[in-house]
């Protein structure tokens, strides 16, 4: 017989997580690169180390632990811990736990030591005509306490890394500042530095023996004060980088007024709830997302969308999270609390973004792993190479130890992530969420952009473009009042944009309240019925021959435009023509003239029937279209745009686009659009302004130029001022120095993007382009 066979064994489900750590420690990218490989190397475990921001971003199994993690990264040298959650309001009065601010506050008292004890031995080291008799015994007296306390942190660091078989930057200026001291104690004890009289003179060049004892104590000074100055205002320019992110974070409400039975109290935002009901007093942020059940305000929503002008909500608005309320007392329903809100799916989005790492700084990554041992292996080169040259033993060492001090491998690992964080930053304060720092490398080379009609480049809500009267008839206004008061009894979608253009218009609220008779609606035709003494019909029009002028050119033009022209009849009299259609953004022209501008290729992929889209494009001054296209039908173009070789970017906002945002080199997604689009994107704009599709490609141009000029520093810098200590052209303190200020510079040009401003292209005409005002036309 023929064995049966079993069943299929069922797949084995990994229920993978995210962990964040906060990692202790780390001072340079060897410290990144070890966190990484050890963690590495559990099963099913990858990471993503940031060391500007000191996290690492941890992807692992279920059967990996929280405590696993923290434990490899402790075998590591490093400590580990999770991020500290936000206390609560009522917790403030307790003691809080040592902190950053404490740590800052005893590196900033070691700097200070450090310096008052170094100046005086730097300034009698370098100038001989200071140095008094017994001046080398009152330098080696100031010198020790920094040579022992003041790098303490850099001994202690290299100590750890040295029991866990690493060596790191520490390793470097520990060793410098051991080797430099070292030598000249025993100049000072056994080598006759130490007779009465002695000066000094100051050299950069290794000379052979001349019988003047050399002291170094300059160098065992001078290398931890500039190396901790260096760190420290690096420390608060990688503060800067960040500064956006907090300014996100701090926009959230810590606690919130809720409406009770005798008045209200106030309670912690995390312990509000869906459905819950609370108070935004002018002035105050709103607690989270919500929809105002009364009160009417404007709401500022500069921060976290970037739209300039305030927002008017009234019952039914949507409230956003952390928009700061500049009007009246308004009542808000949570609709979404904690994670859920639109403020943290932003805060969130921004973090994601500066964990990540571009190809380039992989490639830093590689180098800096291998860096401070091919450093350790060149110092030991230069001191061999020296001594059998002939050279003075001390100058030889000071080559050596200058070429321990000035190699810089801090530069490379901060390269991408302070100018990652500086960008993401600057990007969300213009309203540009951008995924990670793989998206910022698409969109700098994308060259193609399929843009979505409805929603993307129209407002997506139908309203009236424009109302033509015939002449010598009812005035449009007359016209637009009986209008709105026959439509209000429908709910079709042309019905609701006649009447909301109306209220728009600021007609008195009470003419619109009057009694409709004999109301009827024909569906597919229109509705009539008796208001204010006349027989109103809104209809669509029939035969344009017996209308009056100009209202058979006002339904041609509506026609062409892609829009709905419909008729008003007034007690028989045909006296309007409204053009109804979902009304282009103010500013599609010019954001898509912006595209092509920056090389782009603009392609129009809509739905709607093909008289509208050649209508939108002809506005835009597109040639390629795409119109009654399916879902897939804007994948299938998507495809084939990219075996044409093209790098194509989709940007829409609907459910219809998600398979197209997701399939594209690049989704690109209106924050007003679906969740599935937003879901399926690369970059989401929150802010509702087209041109920030521009903008946005030019942030990516900008960032990942700073990041080339970064790493193209980085590598530049160890390549010139390695070579040079070695043959003895800088000194251990005068390599410190350097050795700082090439991360401050890397450091600082990162800095540079907090205050990059999009620069728009010059105004273009727009040829015939879409009205941005109502036209109104009475002849």
């Amino acid at each position: 017989m023929t064995p049966q066979p079993g069943p299929a064994p069922a797949p084995q489900q990994t229920d993978e997580r995210t962990t964040t750590l906060t990692v202790g420690g780390m001072t340079c990218a060897a410290c990144v690169g070890r966190v990484e490989k050890k963690l590495g190397r559990l099963d099913g475990v990858a990471a993503l180390v940031n060391l500007a921001t000191g996290r690492a971003t941890v992807s692992h199994p279920a059967a990996v632990s929280v405590t696993d993690l923290i434990t490899t990264v402790e075998a590591a040298g490093f400590t580990a811990e999770l991020p500290e959650p936000e206390p609560e309001p009522e917790a403030d009065a307790r003691p809080a736990p040592a902190g950053p601010d404490d740590a800052a506050r005893a590196e900033r008292h070691r700097l200070l030591v450090t310096a008052l004890l170094s100046l005086p031995v730097l300034v009698l080291s370098m100038v001989p005509g200071w140095q008094f008799r017994n001046w080398q015994w009152l330098c080696f007296v100031l010198a020790a306490p920094v040579a022992l306390w003041g790098a303490a942190p850099f001994h202690v660091r290299a100590l750890r890394g040295l029991r866990h078989g690493a060596a790191t930057m520490d390793t470097l200026v520990s060793l410098g500042v051991a080797a430099s001291f070292s030598w000249s104690a025993y100049a000072l004890f056994l080598g006759g530095a130490g007779t009465p009289g002695m000066t000094m003179p100051f050299s950069l060049l290794p000379t052979v023996g001349d019988g003047v004892a050399h002291l170094y104590l300059e160098a065992a000074v001078g290398v931890p004060l500039f190396v901790l100055a260096g760190r420290r205002m690096e420390a608060r320019a990688r503060r800067g980088t960040g500064a956006a992110l907090r300014a996100l974070a701090e926009l959230a409400a810590k606690d919130v007024a809720v409406p009770t039975s005798d008045g209200e109290r106030r309670i912690p935002v995390s312990r509000l709830r869906v459905g819950d009901r609370f108070l935004v007093r002018p002035g105050e942020r709103v607690a989270t997302d919500g929809t105002v059940v009364e009160g009417s305000s404007a709401l500022d929503l500069s921060l976290i969308t970037g739209e300039s002008r305030p927002v008017e909500v009234g019952p039914g608005a949507a409230a956003v999270g952390g928009a700061v309320n500049s009007g009246g007392l308004l009542e808000v329903r949570a609709e979404a609390v904690g994670a859920d809100t639109q403020l943290a799916r932003i805060t969130r989005l921004v973090e994601d973004a500066q964990t990540g790492k571009t190809k380039v700084q992989r490639l830093a990554d590689a180098v800096a792993a291998v860096f401070v041992p091919a450093v350790l292996t060149v110092s030991v080169t230069v001191l061999g190479f020296w001594l059998g040259a002939g050279a003075d033993p001390q100058a030889a060492v000071t080559a050596a130890v200058a070429v321990l001090v000035v190699a810089c491998p801090c530069a490379l690992g901060l390269a991408t992530p302070t100018a990652l964080l500086a960008a993401t930053g600057r990007g969300a304060q213009l309203g540009i969420l951008v995924r990670g720092p793989e998206a910022l490398e698409r969109l700098r080379h994308v060259d193609t952009v399929v843009l979505d009609k409805t929603g993307t480049l129209t407002t997506g809500q139908m309203g009236v473009t424009a109302l033509t009267a015939r002449s010598g008839g009812l005035d449009a206004t007359a016209v637009l009042r009986l209008a709105a008061l026959v439509e209000q009894g429908s709910e079709h979608p042309l019905a609701r944009a006649i009447t909301a253009h109306a209220r728009e218009r600021h007609l008195d609220p009470k003419q619109l309240l009057l009694p409709v008779r004999d109301f009827t609606a024909t569906p597919g035709h229109g509705v009539e019925g008796t208001a204010d003494g006349h027989r109103v019909s809104v209809t669509r029009p029939g035969d344009l021959d017996g209308l009056p002028a100009p209202l058979p050119e006002a339904v041609r033009s509506a026609e062409a435009d892609g829009h709905t022209a419909v008729l008003v009849t007034v007690d028989g009299t045909p006296e309007a023509v409204f053009a109804v259609g979902d009304a282009l953004r103010p500013d599609s022209y010019r954001a898509v003239d912006h595209l092509r501008r920056l090389g782009l290729r603009p392609v129009l992929a809509t739905g709607d029937r093909a008289a509208t889209a050649r209508a939108v494009a002809g506005h835009l001054a597109v040639t390629e279209v795409h119109a009654e296209a399916r879902p897939e039908d804007k994948a299938d173009l998507v495809r084939t745009l990219q075996e044409q070789g093209r790098r194509v970017a989709v940007v829409g906002d609907g459910v219809n686009d998600a398979a197209a945002l997701a399939l594209a080199d690049l989704g690109i997604a209106m924050g007003s659009g679906t969740d599935a689009a937003i879901g399926a994107a690369d970059v989401t704009l929150v802010r509702e302004d087209l041109q920030a599709i521009a903008d946005a490609v030019r942030l990516a141009r900008r960032t990942l130029g700073t990041i080339r000029t970064n790493l193209g520093w980085a590598f530049g810098y160890n390549l010139i001022t390695v070579p040079l200590a070695a043959v003895g052209l800088l000194n251990p303190m005068l390599a410190a120095a350097a050795m700082s200020a090439s991360s401050l510079l890397v450091v600082g040009n990162s800095l540079r993007l907090r205050a990059w401003r999009p620069r728009g292209a010059t105004t273009a005409r727009r040829p015939h382009g879409p009205r941005a005002q109502t036209r109104w036309e009475t002849t």
